[in-house]
């Protein structure tokens, strides 16, 4: 079998050395330059499976370097070797795409774990990249765009702050990141650091040695130790006490935790995610959340859009939560009730839409889910809620007829009037889509 081949790049011959026969005796070849006109030549000879970087050359830097990496066909992991404390550098590092980072002094555990993280990321796809357990649903271009950045931000160890509304899919998403990484085949483990009382959190995060305070009678490890060498996820993570903030941002540095009662530093290897609803930046301005954390655990910022904002994905989302919840025997919904959802403001996001199908089930006749049956609030914030009806207004049949008619004029609006794409999203066959364009005055 083929040793793996990794680029080495210092203008410290010591340094470069030490790296060498670290790797060496992990079964790592090694090529080694001092500077970046040096490494750009080994990188068009060689195919290298990880590159170790010093962030100081003497042409340039270690973030010219992950530039050049960027651009070629297959890009391999890169890791930046970083002065001790210089977390700035480091995080621009991973924004630019770096792997990882390790700080000098080296620590060479640390840097094996660097190592072998790195080069199981660039091992073969089908070697490391299991079946997915989950799924995120949506043929919207904000959806597509996300995927494919699931599947970018997997391939790193920066971490990431998932934004969005409540009920967007946030806890999805860093599943989805942590199924696709290469840490799959170890914890995720997520937490709501607004469910965790905040006398009881520093130990929840670190652990506590047995007698450090009353009621520690045992030893315990903490969620860093739990999801050793995996995922972890801090859901919520704007309700977290300012004095344990200071304590994770640390954590994060250092990469090691202090568990309460403890003298040493034990070191930790975790992928951090973190999410919330709340707007984090200005939280910062108001002095609730700690700045250098926001700057740590936003490294990447990744935002989930609300429901109402993909409203094309509805039809889509409609089907799979039926399926789920009636075991693929999928009741249908009638159009006005399909058009109901369509205008429905969704403050709730695809959590509410879970519920109100749920309790839809419940409520139906057997054959069909009507507007009655989805029971949607009378104070929706979209106009035109069947909801809403009042028999002053004239007939039910020309009030649900004017819900079609904007129900249509969207969907043809959305798919650039492709009539195809039109009934697709609405749920529709192209016959009974032709059909109603024709009832309703439209199919000029």
């Amino acid at each position: 079998m083929t040793k793996p081949l990794a680029l080495i790049v210092d203008d410290e011959p010591d340094i470069r050395e030490l790296l060498e026969i670290t790797l060496n005796r992990m079964g790592i070849n090694c090529q080694c330059a001092g500077t970046l006109a040096q490494a750009a030549a080994l990188l068009r000879q060689y195919a290298f499976d990880v590159c170790l970087t010093d962030m100081h050359l003497p042409d340039g830097d270690g973030l010219d370097l992950i530039d050049q990496i960027q651009t070629l066909p297959s890009p391999l992991p890169i890791a930046v070797i970083t002065a001790h404390g210089n977390m700035d550098t480091a995080i621009l590092a991973m924004k630019k795409g770096a792997f990882d980072f390790v700080s000098k002094p080296v620590d060479l555990a640390a840097l094996r774990q660097l190592i072998k993280s790195a080069l199981k990321e660039s091992g073969d796809a089908s070697d490391k990249k299991p079946q997915m357990q989950q799924v995120l649903l949506g043929e919207s271009a904000v959806m597509c765009e996300i995927r494919a950045k699931i599947t970018k931000l997997a391939r790193s160890q920066a971490p990431v702050y998932i934004s969005g509304e409540s009920g967007s899919g946030k806890e999805l998403v860093a599943r989805l990141i942590h199924e696709q990484s290469s840490r799959h085949d170890r914890p995720f483990i997520a937490i709501n650091c607004g469910a965790i009382p905040h006398e009881l959190i520093e130990s929840e995060f670190f652990g506590h040695k047995k007698g450090s305070f009353t009621g520690a009678v045992s030893d315990k490890k903490g969620l860093f130790q739990a999801a050793e060498g995996g995922t972890l996820f801090l859901d919520e993570v704007a309700d977290l006490p300012l004095s344990l903030q200071v304590k994770l941002l640390r954590a994060i540095q250092e990469k090691k935790i202090r568990p309460v009662g403890e003298y040493q530093e034990i070191p930790v290897d975790i992928r951090l995610l973190s999410a919330t609803h709340r707007n984090l930046a200005q939280m910062v301005q108001e002095g609730s959340f700690r700045q250098d954390l926001y700057y740590r655990i936003n490294v990447i910022d990744l935002h989930i859009p609300p429901l109402r904002e993909r409203i094309s994905d509805i039809t889509l989302l409609i089907a799979h939560i039926l399926a789920k919840l009636t075991g693929g025997n999928n009741p249908s919904l009638s159009f006005a009730a399909l058009a109901a959802l369509q205008q429905y403001a969704f403050p709730g996001n695809v959590r509410e839409l879970e519920n109100i199908l749920e309790r839809s089930l419940a409520l139906f006749n057997g054959k069909e889910i009507e507007v009655d049956d989805l029971n949607l609030p009378v104070s929706s914030p979209n106009t035109n809620n069947p909801a809403d009806y009042d028999p002053s207004q004239g007939s039910l049949e020309d009030y649900l007829e004017d819900i079609e008619r904007k129900a249509i004029a969207t969907a043809l609006e959305e798919n650039k009037w492709n009539k195809t794409a039109a009934a697709k999203q609405l749920g529709l066959s192209f016959r009974s889509f032709r059909y109603r364009l024709k009832k309703l005055n439209m199919d000029n």
